[in-house]
């Protein structure tokens, strides 16, 4: 790039002289007085200096030209120079972007790096909102600046040289004011800016407070609705915003007034050369070709001189920020960078446990957490670890899992210190869970495979016409400095889970969950789970069997008095008007039944089918009813939990409506208030509202409406919505409502429970249960695993460490939401199974919530106010121990 620019200042210097040159030549006349007169255009002479050669040396006389072809020959001339002073600025500006870029995804990579080697200590102070926020944000304007750092002052300040030259060689005298004014600027302009480089620090770092507690609000919703503290939150809020804004608002002002100062000097010039300019011409010192010239390079100078005090201020900026950076990210006591390499191979199982003397550990606030510990725990052992709040009984698990460091002491595991073991060692040898749960969005499937996702182990599986694609983005990684770790490669290993492929992968995972108590569940998620006709086609058409063999028995089961089909030809009285309407699963929100009063579509169907007004009506008659017999009720009153299609707090508002529309036309009712009308009958269902306004003249014109809008829809190109078929698989309903396809009757003691049942039988019959599984391997378990109640995800915490088949598994006051009963049967469940139930055998370290569980422990550890205090057998602690019995009330 250095050496493009460069190579563009001739052509830059000419396009500024060539404009004379026309002017004074063919546009004036000047070698041109006699009408035959001719120049010689491209005339070349050798590039030596006079003193050395004399007379110049002529390489090429050039070709003659009358007046009108040597204007054109020169204008042509001056086109092609623009044009490639434009190539010359696209070369640089895309190869400058590409470096810039390439350099800000180092940096963000760079950054990221170091956030996965901060000690985990750290994290408890800092907020995950406001790394993302520097990682993201704040790096982009460095990321610009790089690009621009080298090229930049050579480019414009190559310009801005050459303008100034060539205005300088045409008038000295205007040259020197030139000079003059671009140094008042480049001396002024920065310190005037000096104020909003302090400002633009400050808005930094307000903006990043903002982010922080927009994060920590979210975070923890929950408690700001818990404790009605939302009001707080927003004046808490208001504050940061009210900051920011004084802050930039002072900064827009100032910014204003730099800008205004800064074009008034420009201007300057501007009167200058029209001033004197024009005077020196008019008295014939200065030609006009030469003026031309001035004012043609003077109006390309700002731009370089403006470029130039704003690339000064965009350096001054970008190291602010980059010394706010270092600040953060900045640490003395990040991992080294080879303890986080991936493992050659597979790494081999522990030959021996732990050894632990007089083990002390202090945070950083000089607290001790753990002051003083000796015990060794050797392989397959089973140990509790006890002790009252605060106690060093937590801290304890969190030092052997490598979570904590040790302040000093001796703590050896595999006849190693603890700090010198790599990553790779303790986080595939060891597994540790405690009572967090916070999991990235993704399938059950990722969340609990990505324990075995350590290294890559087999090439990546690309589509046809995707390698090219593939080899570039690796390309472009290595040219950036990013991991070498290819993203596409296979990363989950079969092996370290005890299996050799998919099938045995999932069978393990199986097994797990059964262990946890989760695999009931995990096949209720796979009932709630969508299938695509295209990838599963054989699984969707035995689903559409089970749906027929299912109505077949719906007498047999009983159900057929509560359990209504769903019939093209027929009104389904369990289903609302809405979805009697759609018969179908909406796939875009606007198809939704309760959003039908504010869809053109729908509304310009029902309108076609004369059935809009009889809907409106019947909306009028379900609020005046509504409002006379729940009206007076207060909102707590069990009559409104029949109350399906109004909410309670709404009465008052349907009563105001009433009163507004009166017996006023539906044309003359304004839109509001006819859509909040019509919203009532689309969530009306006659068998559960039993007011008597369906009747089968109704019924027909709905199914009229079904058929009419089923064709509208079907014919755009995407149709919006995934109607009923009972001869198709519906790939936007569940797998539950495909095998169903029908409504259960309300009212009906446990009737959707008792279906359900009904469908789990029916599919385990038809040897779909691990089918069924397999969808529900796949259910999204949302944003921080949110889609998941709290015990179900301690208990996919548990499955997942199991999974590993540690050396150790390390629990620290886990599934802390479950009952005692619950909690017991699988800490039963998991000693079982290190002592070989399945074949494998690990030891535990288990710090247990109720703490009358030690006793299921070959060896406890009993700690009180940071030390160890007992150490053996919960028959030797309870005969030798006053505070094993105190803690376990035995």
């Amino acid at each position: 790039m250095l050496f493009i620019i460069l190579l563009s200042m001739p052509t830059y210097f000419l396009s500024l002289d060539l404009p004379k040159r026309i002017v004074n030549g063919p546009i004036q006349g000047q070698g041109f007085e006699n009408p035959d007169d001719t120049a010689f255009f491209m005339t070349t002479y050798l590039p030596l200096p006079e003193w050395l050669v004399g007379d110049p040396i002529l390489l090429f006389q050039g070709f003659e030209m009358d007046r009108v072809q040597f204007l054109f020959a020169l204008s042509l001339t001056f086109l092609a120079l623009v044009a490639a002073n434009g190539q010359f600025k696209m070369y640089i500006n895309t190869y400058k972007g590409r470096m810039g870029e390439r350099i800000m995804r180092r940096l963000r990579y760079e950054l990221f790096d170091r956030v996965l080697r901060y000690p985990l200590s750290r994290f408890r102070r800092t907020k995950p909102s406001e790394i993302a926020s520097m990682i993201k944000d704040e790096v982009e304007p460095m990321g610009q600046f790089i690009g621009d750092a080298y090229t930049q002052p050579l480019f414009l300040g190559g310009q801005a040289l050459t303008g100034l030259t060539f205005i300088m060689l045409q008038n000295v005298m205007l040259g020197i004011v030139t000079l003059v004014v671009v140094l008042f600027q480049a001396w002024l302009i920065p310190r005037l800016r000096r104020r909003l480089i302090e400002l633009g620090r400050q808005r930094q770092i307000e903006a990043r407070a903002l982010a922080g507690r927009i994060g920590e609000v979210v975070e923890g919703i929950q408690e700001a609705h818990a404790n009605d503290t939302t009001n707080y939150e927003r004046s808490a809020i208001t504050k940061t915003l009210g900051k920011l804004y004084f802050i930039r608002f002072e900064l827009f002002r100032r910014k204003f007034t730099v800008k205004y100062i800064n074009n008034m000097l420009i201007q300057f010039l501007a009167f200058i050369f029209y001033a004197a300019g024009g005077y020196m011409a008019i008295r014939g010192t200065l030609d006009i070709g030469q003026l031309v010239a001035v004012i043609a390079a003077y109006k390309d100078l700002p731009d370089p001189i403006r470029g130039l005090i704003d690339y000064d201020q965009q350096r001054l900026v970008v190291d602010v920020r980059y010394q706010q950076i270092v600040e953060q990210f900045a640490a003395d006591d990040l991992q080294d960078k080879e303890s986080q390499m991936p493992a050659d191979g597979d790494v081999p199982h522990f030959e021996q446990g732990y050894d632990i003397y007089n083990l002390q550990v202090v945070d950083e606030s000089g607290s001790k957490l753990i002051e003083r510990a000796t015990a060794k725990i050797g392989l397959g052992e089973q140990v509790a670890i006890i002790g009252a709040v605060n106690s060093g009984s937590t801290h304890m698990t969190e030092v052997l899992a490598g979570i904590l460091r040790q302040s000093s002491g001796r703590l050896e595991l595999n006849g190693k210190n603890m700090d010198a073991l790599p990553e790779h060692v303790k986080g595939q040898r060891l597994a540790y869970i405690d009572g967090s749960t916070y999991f990235p969005q993704n399938t059950v499937y990722e969340t609990i495979t990505y324990v075995l996702k350590n290294r890559p182990v087999g090439d990546p599986v690309l589509e046809e016409g995707l390698f090219e694609e593939h080899k570039r983005f690796r390309d472009e990684s290595r040219a950036a400095g990013n991991s070498n770790l290819d993203p596409e490669a296979q990363w989950i290993d079969f092996e370290r889970a005890g299996a050799k492929n998919d099938q045995e992968l999932e069978e393990k995972i199986r097994k797990v969950l059964v262990d946890v108590d989760l695999e009931n569940d995990v096949r209720t998620f796979g009932l709630r789970g969508t299938l695509d006709p295209d990838t599963h086609p054989e699984l969707c058409k035995e689903l559409i069997e089970a749906r027929f063999k299912f109505r077949d028995r719906l007498t047999e089961l009983g159900f057929d008095a509560f359990v209504e089909p769903f019939d093209p030809d027929k009104y389904n009285d369990q289903a609302t008007i809405g979805e009697n309407i759609l018969f179908g699963t909406a796939i875009l929100p606007a198809y939704e039944p309760n959003n039908f009063p504010s869809n053109q579509i729908v509304t310009n169907v029902l309108e076609e089918v004369g059935l809009e007004d009889k809907l409106f009506d019947m909306g009028k008659q379900v609020a005046e009813t509504t409002v006379e017999l729940f009206g007076e009720l207060s909102l707590d009153n069990p009559f409104f939990d029949q109350l399906t299609y109004m909410e309670p707090d709404q009465i008052p508002e349907y009563r105001t409506v009433l009163n507004r529309i009166g017996n006023m036309p539906i044309d003359e009712i304004t839109k509001a208030d006819r859509e909040l009308i019509l919203k009532l009958p689309f969530a009306y269902t006659e068998s559960k509202n039993r007011l008597g306004l369906l009747d089968d003249d109704l019924k027909q014109g709905i199914l009229k409406a079904r058929t009419q809008l089923r064709e509208t829809l079907e014919a755009l190109d995407e149709p919006p919505v995934s109607f009923y078929d009972p001869q198709k698989y519906n790939a936007a309903a569940s797998v539950l409502d495909n095998v169903l396809l029908g409504r259960i009757a309300s009212g009906v003691a446990e009737g959707t429970e008792r279906v359900t049942n009904a469908i789990r039988q029916l599919l385990a019959e038809m040897d779909l249960t691990d089918d069924i599984f397999r969808i529900g391997l796949e259910f999204n378990i949302g944003t921080g695993g949110k889609r998941l109640s709290e015990t179900q995800r301690q208990k996919l915490h548990m499955a997942r460490a199991l999974l590993k088949r540690p050396d150790f598994l390390i629990v620290n006051q886990a599934l802390n939401s479950l009952d005692g009963k619950s909690q017991q049967k699988i800490m039963e469940t998991v000693l079982a199974k290190s002592k070989g139930s399945d074949g494998e055998k690990f030891g535990v370290i288990w710090v247990p919530m109720n703490l009358s569980f030690s006793k299921m422990f070959e060896r406890v550890l009993v700690f009180k106010q940071g030390v160890l205090v007992a150490d053996g057998t919960p028959e030797e602690l309870k005969e030798n121990s006053s505070d094993y019995t105190e803690l376990t009330g035995s």
